[in-house]
């Protein structure tokens, strides 16, 4: 049975993965981080391969204009580390630091229109998940394509996981292929549409 957040997987390394110059950082700040080989991690359909050459980001809905971001230009962004734990429904967790391009500069790109209050993020795999246009701002979330100062592996959701800081990790889409935004706040992602709580808040209750 799947669990949102909470099947456990190894990581690998592949072509778009830790690179031969890279380290895992595994301390940040006298922060002791969880090395990935341990971390835990979910998919409803295994691990998704992207080619970084060929991989866009679509930006559309509520937009004024739709925009196709490139690998390329998404790591060209001026980018923020911040250590954020991933809290998993069945109680457990592990700490990170993720690297990557605030939501709101992309959502700056599209120009978000008038009314828009809702952000839905899609994965590669069929995946979707939403959140408040005013939790992404507020909280200066980003999308992350580097974990622990290394490139994120595949199996960790490359080219990009959504750090839903606070969230569950249900909330924490990998393998980002598009973000819609749009004036749908009562929008129910894959797990939300089977009984987990749509605001996903760690302090909160788990299911609707």
């Amino acid at each position: 049975m799947l669990v949102a957040g909470c099947i456990s997987n190894t990581p690998q390394e592949t072509e778009d993965g830790m690179r031969d110059n890279e380290t895992e950082t595994l301390e940040y700040n006298g922060v002791e981080l969880t090395p990935i080989e341990e971390q835990r991690n979910n998919g409803i359909e295994g691990t998704q391969y992207i080619d970084r050459e060929t991989y866009t980001l679509k930006i559309n809905g509520m937009v004024n204009e739709t925009e196709n971001i490139s690998y390329e230009q998404l790591t060209s962004y001026p980018a923020i580390s911040r250590i954020v734990p991933l809290d998993c429904v069945e109680g457990w967790r592990f700490t990170a630091l993720w690297t990557g391009v605030p939501v709101e500069t992309l959502l700056e790109e599209a120009e978000v229109s008038a009314g828009a209050n809702t952000v839905i993020f899609y994965s590669k795999d069929g995946y979707s998940t939403s959140l408040s246009l005013d939790y992404l701002i507020d909280n200066n979330i980003i999308v992350a394509y580097k974990l622990n100062n290394v490139t994120l592996p595949q199996e960790r959701g490359f080219p990009l996981q959504l750090v839903a800081e606070g969230k569950y990790g249900y909330k924490w889409s990998k393998w980002i292929t598009g973000i819609e935004v749009t004036d749908d706040d009562n929008y129910e992602g894959f797990w939300e549409r089977r009984g987990y709580n749509n605001d996903a808040d760690v302090d909160g209750p788990r299911f609707q």
